[in-house]
């Protein structure tokens, strides 16, 4: 079902950025110029605008159904609860504690490797 509604989606994503790219461009953005648009009376919708409205309501339609499909297929769990715990103190690799570690060394910290004596 999913794999379903995703193909649909994707052709109408396809569809709706081809049939936006065909329509006549009337200069200006925001309806400014052209003649028409904002500042004036009803537009008479053409097919194409008509055909816009279509593809632009099923793709805000199959967007929501996506959002109901994997909203009640996720869990009530974190991605973060799939991760191995720390390794044991037997060699293993452990992150730090947050916040140790990550401000640089002051002057008073030591130096990991003495300094050499020539």
């Amino acid at each position: 079902m999913e794999n379903v509604l995703l193909v649909v989606h994707l052709i109408l994503a396809l569809g709706l950025i081809g049939i936006v790219l065909l329509q006549r461009s009337e200069g200006g953005g925001l309806g400014m110029g052209g003649g028409g648009g904002a500042m004036t009376g009803r537009q008479a919708a053409s097919a194409m605008t008509k055909v816009t409205w279509g593809f632009a309501i099923a793709f805000l339609a199959t967007s929501i159904a996506l959002t109901i499909v994997a909203g009640t297929r996720s869990g009530s769990g974190s991605v973060v609860d799939l991760l191995p715990p720390p390794a044991a103190e037997d060699g293993g690799v452990a992150l730090p504690p947050v916040g140790e570690g990550l401000l640089p060394p002051s002057a008073t910290d030591a130096p990991l490797t003495p300094p050499r004596s020539e």
